[in-house]
């Protein structure tokens, strides 16, 4: 079986309490300080393609990328975004 090598958290069985860290984040983040769901959007898009993706970690910085693309000030290490 093939296993999915660039998935996000909400994609990962039994990783639903770290995805609810995801959206709890997403919930105590200022109007002002949250990207909005079009840029959060593509920031996953750009993610979703790139090779140091492995189940939902950036292997350049080892943040969750859910969690960094949140935030309207955030930067990809890369610099992809």
């Amino acid at each position: 079986m093939n296993k999915c090598k660039r998935c996000f958290l909400y994609e990962i069985a039994g990783k639903e309490d770290v995805y609810a860290h995801v959206l709890r984040t997403r919930e105590l983040l200022t109007a002002k300080d949250k990207a909005s769901d079009a840029v959060y959007d593509k920031r996953l898009a750009i993610c979703r393609e790139c090779d140091s993706l492995l189940e939902a970690t950036c292997l350049k910085c080892g943040c969750y990328v859910e969690i960094r693309a949140l935030k309207k000030d955030a930067t990809c290490p890369l610099k992809r975004w």
